[in-house]
């Protein structure tokens, strides 16, 4: 039962991270009327809190390996809920939101290192696809709280009003953490020697970043650049799209938890993730089409490709994870986020400066080919076991 405690902890903590790295999307309109910025100027705003995590992933999964991950996780989620309140109460300016907003992706990269060691620790090899497939719901379910609640505030309160919010909901996951949080038991060391790395002399782990990575693309590309779509092209309401985006977070949520427990069932992790990644392709190009050529199912396929191009995280982190072993996990996902949230720091300006140059079926259409290339890289031809602890459950000392 505990086990279940800490995968509901890990999994809030994740959520109100999201919630406010990739809720700034929903703010896009009213940066646009309320601060008078461009397209362009916005997706730069949008990338700066996932640019902060860039900056500080590989150093919290290090302190998550040395520490561990309740103080990592309540430390960083506080220091993010106080740099958001800065720039909901305190910033004057599109520079100095933007440099709070780095230091909240910054602060709230402990949660993206620690919260899915946290979550594997607890849980044995037969049961990680799910758990990480519950875990890993946490990036659309705080997109879609993003896209409910943020639209709305702004309307009522102000862009301090939203970003107020999203401070308040890291502070309070924060205490809960440190209060309920426990880590778990790790194996005893069998020799004074270190863990061999991973890394050296193979590419697997590698490969599954660099597919990770590129998976992001179409992911972000869908879940930035929806709701302004829907406003521009087929002229709905930025609470309505929200609303519709909901929807699309909500189905991206159950396609993580059943993917990751069909992973479970068929013991492997990789030759899913690359079934999705074709998916993920034929989905997005299906809605670079009905983007081209606008109509009532334009909606229905954007909401089709924000559920499918969430499908496939959960495996990339339980593989990167299990491949790497309890001694180098932190370190590993902290490299794994890093991939992933590079790209998704440059996807919001790069595509907005591509739709503004052209229009935004061709953004979607170049996310469709970045997944065909992931799918080309996914390492399923030469399984390598994991390099983890045997498949048992997790106890702790009374």
């Amino acid at each position: 039962m505990r086990r279940w405690i800490m995968l509901a902890l890990g999994t809030a903590a994740q959520t109100a991270a999201c919630a406010f790295v990739y809720g700034i999307p929903y703010l896009a309109d009213d940066l646009r009327t309320q601060q008078d910025l461009s397209l362009t100027q916005v997706g730069l705003l949008v990338a700066c809190p996932t640019a902060g995590l860039v900056l500080a992933l590989y150093a919290w999964g290090a302190a998550a390996d040395r520490w561990g991950e309740r103080v990592v996780i309540a430390v960083g989620l506080g220091a993010a809920a106080a740099a958001l309140g800065g720039a909901a109460w305190g910033a004057h300016g599109m520079v100095a939101l933007g440099a709070l907003l780095v230091l909240a992706g910054a602060a709230g990269a402990s949660v993206y290192s620690a919260s899915g060691r946290l979550v594997m620790g607890w849980f044995a090899a037969s049961e990680r696809g799910l758990a990480m497939g519950i875990r890993q719901t946490s990036t659309p379910l705080g997109m879609g709280l993003g896209a409910l609640a943020m639209p709305p505030l702004a309307g009522a309160h102000g862009l301090p009003g939203a970003i107020g919010f999203l401070a308040v909901l890291c502070a309070v996951i924060a205490v809960l953490i440190a209060l309920f949080a426990a880590d778990p038991v790790r194996p005893a060391a069998k020799s004074a020697e270190p863990a061999p790395n991973p890394y050296r002399g193979s590419r697997l782990l590698w490969r599954i970043h660099g597919a990770a990575a590129l998976l992001v693309v179409p992911q972000f590309t869908a879940g930035a650049f929806a709701l302004v779509l829907l406003v521009d092209v087929r002229g709905w309401s930025a609470v309505h799209a929200g609303q519709l985006i909901a929807v699309g977070q909500g189905l991206g949520a159950v396609s993580r938890i059943l993917v990751g427990r069909w992973s479970d069932r068929v013991g492997d992790r990789l030759r899913p993730m690359r079934l999705l990644a074709v998916v993920t392709a034929a989905v997005v190009a299906c809605a670079a089409l009905s983007t081209a050529f606008p109509s009532p199912l334009t909606a229905a396929t954007l909401v089709a490709a924000i559920a499918i191009t969430s499908s496939t995280n959960g495996l990339s982190f339980t593989s990167t994870a299990e491949h790497a072993g309890p001694a180098w996990s932190g370190r590993a996902l902290g490299v794994h986020n890093t991939g992933q949230n590079l790209t998704a720091a440059v996807v919001p300006p790069v595509m907005a400066a591509v739709i503004s140059a052209t229009a935004y079926w061709p953004g979607f259409a170049l996310a469709a080919v970045t997944a065909c290339v992931s799918a080309a890289i996914i390492p399923v031809a030469r399984a390598v076991p994991a390099r983890s602890e045997p498949d048992r459950p997790r106890t702790i000392p009374a």
